[in-house]
């Protein structure tokens, strides 16, 4: 009795399993610390390239560091190509675009929620459905459409297709419907209309959610490349993926330090948003588990 009471003590049943979680913990860290240098060596090799002098971007051995800080790179980019201009559609684009995105996702995402008519499971399917389309497949029809409106080389034609998001529709759906149900009869017994309980319970509550819907319509419509680039047929109303294509085609492929200068002037707003907002992201995502 002795003998079996000294093997299964607590300490000897936990040691082994202790060392399986530190194993598994190490290979975990191993793991994220290689993915995140397959991501972190081309962005730093974007910025280094950016900065280097025009000679050391072909120099061998690979010059980790420049030498000095090339930002003539910075101007010869902005300058080759009306990168202002480039900005400026951009930034109304997304800022529009965006913000018309999120706003019609929080309400059909309250109406799937909250609101009683009749189809609502087999249309919220449909909205599933949409998620599954790729985007190239309506391409032709949306671009027959707006020409048919005259919106060809507008801030509309480029707007207005992209304004329905079945992805957000259903990641702030399933949020509303994991708030507490207690809250939303409690104001409705106050009198409290779908609108008022939307703007001053549902939408407070569920922050970090429409955060994070909000941060991938704002990606979306920065990072767009292929829709501007049809809809749109003059210089001054390219986007500035579009004006990194013209970029290209200015410089050709013997000056890729300003080419480099001119994707990182692209990637530094998107990567600051995303700093800004990563907080909400998680809290986000975890809060739109699959509800009824």
């Amino acid at each position: 009795m002795s003998v079996i009471s000294r093997t299964t003590t607590p300490e000897t049943m936990k040691r082994p399993r202790t060392t399986h979680s530190r194993r598994r913990f190490h290979w975990s860290w191993v793991g994220l610390a290689a993915v995140g240098l397959a991501f972190a060596i081309p962005f730093y090799w974007m910025i280094s390239s950016a900065l280097k002098p025009q000679s050391e971007i072909y120099q061998w051995p690979l010059r980790i560091i420049p030498s000095h800080l090339a930002w003539e790179n910075f101007s010869h980019a902005w300058n080759a190509v009306p990168f202002g201009n480039f900005f400026v559609n951009s930034l109304i684009v997304t800022v529009v675009g965006a913000t018309a995105k999120v706003t019609l996702a929080i309400f059909s995402a309250y109406a799937f929620a909250f609101l009683p008519f009749p189809g609502k499971k087999w249309l919220f399917l449909a909205v599933l459905g949409a998620l599954m389309v790729p985007g190239h497949v309506t391409l032709l029809m949306n671009y027959i459409t707006i020409g048919n409106l005259g919106m060809i080389n507008s801030y509309a034609g480029i707007i207005l297709p992209g304004l329905a998001s079945a992805f957000g529709t259903f990641l702030l759906r399933q949020h509303f419907l994991g708030l507490p149900k207690e809250v939303m009869e409690a104001a409705e017994l106050d009198g409290a209309g779908h609108l008022r309980k939307l703007f001053y319970i549902a939408l407070p509550m569920s922050v970090p959610a429409v955060v994070t819907v909000g941060l991938i319509a704002v990606i979306d419509e920065w990072n767009d490349f292929i829709w501007p680039l049809l809809v749109t047929n003059s210089v001054q109303m390219r986007t500035l993926p579009v004006g990194l294509m013209a970029l290209k085609e200015s410089e050709g492929v013997s000056n890729w330090g300003s080419i480099m200068a001119g994707t990182t002037m692209v990637v530094l707003p998107m990567l600051l948003v995303f700093l800004f907002a990563q907080r909400f992201i998680v809290a986000g995502l975890a809060g739109a588990s699959l509800k009824r």
